[in-house]
């Protein structure tokens, strides 16, 4: 049918047919100005077809399975081609919307004069007056309208607006093929209970899909189109009576039509509605994951790589539509929720974050925090749940994170190392130490702190000597400081930056002298990414969370791993050697994951915060432990965390803990690759005045003291537990230790 063979059909109706036509939409036409003459010329010199923006779609996070894990949209819909939508579900939409669908041209005169006349018998809306591509017209001028404004005006109830949508559907017509129109209506029409497209409505209303539906299903969802807000079965069962109503209706006009037999519409009309509400989950919250979906959520938004500006990534998350297979690991993922939980109460203020990393390529394998994604009850700042994505910078949606503490050592050992230094290379250090000279920035000022005064362990120890490995695995604070003036604190600096460290607010780093001990507030994501660069023998790979993106068209586009040689492979190998030591000889010595694994403590001054960060050449991992409140006001000393009871957190205490019950978890279906040795003919035969000495006359001491009074009870590794029954709390004490970082 042709838009002329309608026009036709209007002359042969008459001017009454066409004010009548108008008036099932504006009663008042006769006031408008509208001929018969007027009408024609109106409809034969048409505009462009309506411009059709992509559908908004769900947006599908897929982990390094394939499983899903997560879903996002505006909307939920989900296209699909005429071909996968059922026959009967077909038949029965056109029947109760436009049952002259393919004899008209898009303006069926007919079928209008029809629905007037049987809605004035009605005394309501029993049949359609538009046509199917009308109502297409329209719901794609709500779709893509830009504003509210644009919104409604799609939506208004004049006649200027009815004319517009007719014209635009004649013009319609003579763009696509009855099929093509019917697809398209078909995926844009609102079915009610939030499904937008048939796809979609077949798995919220009866959990299945549109390919599938049966001619009681068919008929229910083609009845809730014309009023899906006063049908919708989600509301509850009064929605559910009208849409059984309608969906007799649609059933008795589709037997009126011959589509269906009398003896197959009285069957389905005795059948019982059926609605097995399906939930779709939108949104980061509902997700077993949801720290990691805010991370791909807010990449999409930030990276140029997925859009050359905001506006652009905006529109392209809002049309959705992707399946974006991630690098998470379940396996990896589950290890370290279990970690956690098991050490850290939601409701608890200290919270505990965690970031695991491959090396080699920066794919995050998990992140995980203590508390649950969401809003508190009452939208309380304190409660068990919270809106920062814990594990990440602030870009991704993080909060300001936490101090790094000692675990910035690395980056002065490591500077040292390419410097030349060797093993068992040191110098005598004292007990107290004020930074007030040697200490440049990397714009060349001096950023000297004379009223800063640093102490080994909190103020105890009266110093001595140490090398390059005992500075480490004892985490001496003076032993760094001088390290850094040394080897150059904007060398030190320049290191990091290598190695991807930026602040977690994204603030420039403090280029001071206690750089060394971690002043700077980091997030476990980016402090594991750098510590994997040394698992990767000196690669650093950006964190990557994103490994496919699979349009609305099918096309694929792989996201490769971006990363750089930024350390000697040879230095990166000696560094993994002296913090080997850190599990063995150090801060965390009886702590293991069973197999060899390298990392580093740090507590930060006053037990503000508390870290530990370690790796194999498999996996990396970084965990933070703070107080949500803020770690100033609310340091970490005589607080239960969990079911313990802490003098003081350090970060052998539990976040070294939590590291190692995550990583033995997630490495236990994968082969150990073993760290490469140190090249000893170039780091090898250091030699620190004293050294030696020192650890024989602390050899004797120790001796002398086992010879000399009882062995202790080792009871729990050096704690001692107290047991309350009765419901009450058991904690378990620990024994204030000298102050590591």
């Amino acid at each position: 049918m042709t838009v002329l063979k309608s026009i036709g059909g209007l002359g042969a109706a008459g001017a009454l047919g066409g004010v009548l036509a108008a008036a099932l939409v504006v009663p008042a036409v006769g006031g408008a100005g509208l001929t018969a003459k007027s009408v024609a010329t109106t409809f034969v010199d048409l505009p462009p077809a309506p411009r059709e923006e992509p559908l908004s779609q769900l947006t599908r996070l897929l982990d390094k399975n394939g499983k899903p894990f997560a879903q996002f949209y505006r909307v939920n819909r989900t296209t699909v081609s005429l071909a996968k939508i059922a026959p009967v579900m077909r038949q029965a939409i056109v029947a109760i919307e436009d049952a002259r669908f393919y004899e008209h041209g898009g303006m069926d005169v007919k079928g209008t004069m029809r629905a007037l006349l049987a809605n004035t018998q009605a005394g309501g809306i029993k049949q359609g007056g538009s046509s199917l591509t009308q109502q297409l017209v329209k719901n794609i001028l709500v779709e893509s309208a830009q504003s509210d404004v644009e919104r409604e005006s799609a939506r208004a109830p004049s006649l200027g607006r009815k004319i517009s949508e007719l014209r635009l559907a004649l013009a319609m017509e003579e763009k696509y093929r009855k099929d093509e129109i019917l697809e398209r209506y078909l995926n844009i029409a609102y079915f009610g209970a939030g499904a937008y497209g048939v796809e979609a409505a077949a798995r919220r209303f009866f959990s299945t899909t549109a390919a599938r539906l049966t001619l009681t299903q068919a008929a229910t969802l083609a009845g809730a189109v014309r009023s899906p807000y006063a049908n919708d079965p989600s509301l509850g069962k009064k929605q559910q009576a009208r849409l059984r109503d309608r969906r007799d209706t649609v059933l008795d006009r589709m037997q009126s039509l011959g589509t269906i037999t009398p003896q197959a519409a009285a069957a389905a009309k005795k059948a019982k509605l059926g609605i097995m509400l399906h939930p779709e989950p939108g949104g980061c919250e509902q997700s077993d994951f949801p720290f990691y979906c805010l991370y791909v959520q807010r990449e999409l938004l930030t990276n140029p790589a997925f859009g050359a500006s905001q506006a652009e990534r905006q529109r392209r998350m809002a049309r959705g539509g992707l399946t974006i297979r991630t690098s998470l690991d379940p396996i990896a993922q589950k290890a370290a929720d279990r970690a956690i939980r098991s050490h850290v109460r939601p409701q608890d203020t200290e919270v505990a974050a965690e970031a695991m990393i491959e090396p080699g390529t920066g794919r995050i394998r998990a992140m995980a925090a203590s508390k649950r994604f969401g809003r508190n009850p009452g939208d309380k700042n304190n409660g068990p749940n919270t809106t920062f994505n814990l594990p990440a910078d602030v870009t991704h949606g993080g909060g300001m994170g936490f101090q790094a503490g000692s675990t910035f050592k690395v980056f002065t050992l490591a500077t040292a190392l390419q410097q030349g230094w060797r093993f068992g290379q040191g110098f005598m250090t004292p007990g107290r130490l004020v930074p007030d000279s040697g200490y440049r920035d990397c714009r060349g000022n001096a950023v000297n702190d004379r009223s800063a005064e640093v102490f080994n362990a909190s103020g105890e120890g009266a110093g001595g000597p140490h090398s390059l490995e005992t500075g480490t695995w004892k985490s001496v604070n003076i032993f760094y400081m001088m390290l850094e003036r040394k080897v150059g604190l904007c060398n030190v600096v320049e290191t990091a930056r290598k190695l991807g460290i930026g602040r977690a607010d994204g603030t420039a780093l403090r280029e001071v002298p206690t750089f060394t001990l971690g002043v700077n507030e980091m997030d476990p994501v980016t402090v594991s990414a750098a510590f994997a660069a040394f698992g990767a023998r000196g690669r650093y790979c950006k964190p990557m969370a994103i490994v496919e993106i699979t349009g609305r068209d099918g096309g694929r586009t792989h996201v490769p791993p971006s990363c750089d040689q930024v350390l000697d492979r040879r230095v990166a190998d000696a560094v993994n050697y002296v913090l080997r030591g850190v599990f063995s000889k150090g801060t965390m010595t009886g702590q293991s994951i069973g197999r060899p694994s390298a990392g580093k403590t740090g507590t930060n001054n006053g037990y503000t915060s508390a870290w530990f960060a370690g790796y194999t050449p498999d996996m990396a991992a970084a965990v933070s432990v703070g107080d949500i409140r803020g770690s100033y006001r609310y340091p970490l000393r005589d607080v239960v965390i969990g079911s313990e009871y802490y003098g003081s957190v350090q970060g052998a205490s539990l976040p070294g803990p939590i590291w190692v019950d995550s990583m033995e978890s997630a490495l236990r279906f994968t082969r150990d690759s073993g760290f490469v040795g140190p090249d000893m003919s170039r780091f090898g035969g250091g030699y620190t005045p004293g050294l030696k000495e020192q650890e024989l006359a602390e050899k004797a001491r120790a001796l002398r003291a086992r010879e000399g009074r009882p062995a202790r009870l080792r009871g729990d590794g050096g704690r001692r537990t107290l047991k309350l029954d009765g419901g009450r709390r058991t904690h378990k004490v620990h024994k204030k230790r000298p102050h590591r970082r």
